[in-house]
């Protein structure tokens, strides 16, 4: 695990698995696995599903490995293969219903139980803003999930879909304006 009884940092386990080391590869799937399978998530929309591709994801990401450049970052060349596979599972299924998001946890202000009032307003209101998201065209549907419910850096957001900084720049600020207008016009509707 350790050289003296430091654990391993990520570029060591990078270089011990592209020599082989499986116990260090499975220390890096440990420490993505949670945000693999998210990601996963948002583009297939089914949890049993995102497991298999995350699964698939990381046996090609340690097929890739002797390709990863040690100057790049680890995380969005991975999340890049997981989004890859994904995408890839939901074309050969033909999946283009809407996705149902879901946000990993609920954080619970000073550690006080909400209101039930609380509770069923913020769950409304949840829901609502990710019907909004998963309306929206995969391109700007993708930035506004690695972005927001992932909490990629737009430097991530870029490497893990391939695309240039000012790509996700002018895709989140595109985004955020549609979604500004759908949940301003649902909410509209809902004062009627």
């Amino acid at each position: 695990m350790s050289v003296e009884g430091r654990p391993l940092d990520e570029q060591e386990q990078i270089l011990r698995a592209k020599n082989g080391d499986v116990a260090a590869f499975e220390m890096l799937v440990r420490s993505h696995q949670q945000i693999a399978l998210r990601v996963a998530y948002l583009v297939v929309g089914d949890a049993n599903v995102a497991e298999d591709v995350t699964q698939e994801a990381f046996v090609k990401a340690y097929r890739a490995l002797p390709r990863f450049r040690a100057e790049g970052s680890f995380r969005p060349w991975l999340l890049r293969i997981v989004r890859n596979e994904a995408l890839n599972n939901r074309r050969a299924w033909g999946r283009q219903e809407r996705l149902a998001l879901r946000l990993a946890h609920d954080p619970v202000s000073g550690g006080a139980a909400p209101s039930p009032e609380t509770t069923v307003m913020t769950g409304i209101e949840r829901e609502t803003v990710l019907a909004a998201v998963g309306e929206l065209p995969d391109r700007y549907r993708d930035i506004v999930s690695l972005r927001y419910l992932l909490g990629l850096s737009e430097a991530e957001t870029a490497a893990t879909l391939g695309v240039p900084l000012g790509t996700v720049k002018s895709r989140t600020a595109r985004a955020l304006d549609r979604l500004e207008s759908a949940l301003s016009a649902l909410k509209e509707v809902g004062d009627d």
